[in-house]
């Protein structure tokens, strides 16, 4: 009967401990919470909250993601950077971080969205871009994407004269594809340090044009030029601006061989 007796407290004890051990780990840092999901991750134009993977420089670009978190989210930060784009000489790299943490992140179960202005002096192309959720116990994910940058003023499809007769006239054509709507397209011709002969005259030739251009978001551009018959014959530098009515413009250079 004592032994039984015995074996009872201790069984008792032995639960005892192991109810204080568990109440102990109650008390303790919460473990095992799972990391955050991101789902619904989109991103595209922002004027109009567009899902498909563009941009326009000059703009912005519109992002948005569902986060589920088990424990509450510490910080959410992005970054955009370019995969092969080259700046040109009147181009600047552009690479975007920012960490956010705003109130209404530091939440369970977050909504992101945000607008990240896109500078309109960087190089087009292709942009990889990365969001990192990370909580309160250090869980973190990461997912990304890719989106393109685009030009707000594209020109392509040139036919243009190489050369022409004094006294006739030169073709121009191209496509011009402006996001925001033509405002003008300006025209210059002019020579460098040619010789003026005996009843000629220097030729310096500048028109901006806007009928059947202006407001246009997609044209081609087709003009005949005419030659004066007195112009000094040899080459002549050729600037088409094309200007939209956000004050952006686009420039494309060629030359033109004039001959008697």
């Amino acid at each position: 009967m004592k032994t039984n007796f015995k074996f009872l407290a201790l069984f008792l004890s032995l639960g005892l401990f192991l109810q204080s051990c568990s109440s102990d780990d109650d008390n303790g840092s919460v473990v095992g919470l799972d990391a955050p999901e991101i789902t619904d991750f989109e991103y595209g134009e922002g004027d109009d909250h567009s899902t498909e993977a563009y941009a326009y420089k000059g703009s912005d670009i519109h992002l948005e993601a569902e986060i589920y978190a088990e424990a509450v989210v510490s910080t959410i930060t992005l970054s955009i950077h370019a995969e092969d784009a080259t700046a040109a000489d009147d181009e600047v790299d552009w690479d975007f971080e920012q960490i956010y943490t705003d109130e209404d992140y530091l939440v369970i179960n977050p909504t992101f969205h945000e607008h990240v202005d896109v500078p309109s002096n960087i190089p087009a192309g292709e942009y990889h871009i990365e969001l990192l959720v990370t909580d309160t116990e250090g869980n973190s994910t990461e997912v990304e994407g890719h989106i393109e940058i685009l030009e707000v003023i594209t020109l392509s499809d040139f036919s243009i004269d190489a050369t022409a007769v004094r006294g006739s006239d030169f073709h121009a054509e191209f496509m011009i594809n402006a996001v925001h709507g033509i405002h003008n397209i300006s025209v210059d011709v002019h020579a460098h340090d040619l010789e003026v002969g005996a009843g000629e005259e220097e030729w310096d030739y500048e028109v901006e044009l806007e009928d059947g251009y202006h407001g246009e978001t997609e044209v081609e551009f087709h003009e005949h030029f005419d030659i004066p018959a007195t112009a000094p014959a040899g080459e002549y530098h050729i600037t088409f601006t094309v200007e939209d009515e956000e004050g952006n413009t686009e420039e494309y250079e060629t030359h033109i061989d004039i001959t008697e």
